[in-house]
């Protein structure tokens, strides 16, 4: 009995001192010389490895970057989460994508920023912070000034003008491109977004209570489908990568993306005016404006893993040389008092000028059944620009894509 009560004593103190010096029991009690992080923004992959390496050199600690494309990303995730290729830190869309991954979501309440986050910006769960916002983002059309009069492009008829006129000018006047988001993710947020309560549509929606061939904002939307089927080059023959290039070179005079795309145009000698103009559905005149993406330390390594991930966070968003990534490298928009972005590029000057001027709409799609854009969404709009399917055709399987992924 002594003798139990002994070894009871001595990992009893065993325990506590764990507990005081902060690092885990499992992790050998000391510190972590290396993190891993796994994100989907591909357009900052190389400021982020950067990145990475200032840190290793302020801090000692290493700092590893996967890499991956970002179709495939919440798949690629969920199978390095189940097979033990466990990241530090991870990022994911609030929302869906974070509910479906909550239990391996840390609390990050504890970060010495968080008073700091602009409100409502910081992603909760269960009342505790769980994801660091990267930025602000917002999409609609980026388009070339000197090619489209956007005070011209209001509504359904006005869009399809314009698509004619440029048409016949040899311009191709509006662009998506065959990524699942780019093709059909984002642009879809639209009439989700005009609806009166998107939460409760896409809950009925996913019930079979309501569709989409019944609702007037997508039987707008399913007009204005055709016409791009019509008048614009087929997307599926368009990439990212060329979509962009396209635009930068004059070919195509506007193109339906974010601010995010404008690192893109580094290596072209541009010489128009660029900004960003809302997808005119059903008169529509507001910037699709939210926290797109946001970072999570992952709550499945060990305590010494987690912490060494939040320290990586707190640098990020608190010493200058983080700032000045997040800032000038990332070209991110502040979301963190006391950060300011000294150079804005054009399209996230517009996010800011919309979001400033409260004329923003939200983005619902973050409240789609989770993997449902590059599992159900995207084969139906190949479909839909490979055969003569009418609009009312598409709108009927997009509603049923959307009751099979969120009953799958």
């Amino acid at each position: 009995m002594k003798t139990k009560k002994l070894l009871g004593i001595l990992l009893a103190s065993l325990l506590v001192m764990s507990l005081l010096s902060g690092c885990s029991l499992f992790s050998g009690g000391k510190p972590a010389d290396k993190i891993i992080i796994f994100q989907s923004k591909v357009e900052i992959t190389d400021q982020l490895k950067a990145c990475a390496k200032a840190y290793e050199e302020e801090t000692g600690v290493k700092v590893e970057v996967w890499e991956t494309t970002g179709d495939d990303y919440l798949q690629q995730l969920k199978v390095r989460l189940n097979n033990n290729q466990h990241p530090t830190i991870f990022s994911l869309a609030p929302g869906a994508e974070s509910q479906e991954l909550k239990n391996y979501l840390a609390d990050l309440s504890d970060l010495n920023f968080v008073d700091k986050i602009a409100e409502n910006m910081a992603h909760e769960i269960d009342g505790k912070v769980v994801g660091i916002p990267y930025t602000l983002e917002g999409f609609g059309l980026v388009y070339n000034k000197s090619l489209i009069d956007a005070s011209k492009v209001k509504d359904y008829d006005s869009f399809v003008q314009m698509l004619k006129d440029l048409k016949d000018q040899g311009v191709n006047g509006f662009s998506l491109s065959s990524e699942s988001y780019f093709l059909i993710g984002h642009i879809l947020n639209t009439p989700f977004a005009l609806l009166d309560d998107p939460l409760d549509y896409i809950n009925k929606l996913v019930a079979g209570e309501v569709k989409m061939q019944d609702t007037e904002e997508f039987k707008e939307f399913a007009k204005f489908m055709e016409a791009i089927r019509e008048y614009t080059n087929n997307p599926l023959e368009v990439t990212y990568d060329k979509q962009c290039g396209d635009f930068a070179t004059g070919k195509t005079a506007s193109i339906h993306q974010g601010n995010w795309c404008y690192p893109m145009f580094k290596d072209y000698d541009i010489d128009f005016e660029m900004s960003l103009m809302p997808f005119p559905l059903m008169g529509n005149d507001k910037l699709a404006v939210s926290v797109p993406t946001c970072w999570f330390v992952n709550s499945q390594v060990s305590a010494a893993q987690q912490d060494a991930g939040k320290k990586f966070l707190e640098w990020l968003y608190t010493s200058e040389t983080g700032k000045k990534y997040l800032m000038e490298e990332f070209k991110f928009i502040p979301v963190v008092e006391g950060m300011e972005s000294p150079n804005l590029d054009p399209l996230s000057t517009a996010v800011s000028k919309f979001a400033a001027e409260g004329k923003t709409i939200g983005w619902p799609n973050s409240n789609w059944p989770a993997g449902i854009v590059d599992v159900y969404l995207q084969p139906v709009t190949q479909e839909f620009f490979t055969t003569n399917m009418s609009g009312e055709e598409l709108l009927a399987k997009l509603t049923d894509a959307f009751v099979q992924a969120g009953n799958k």
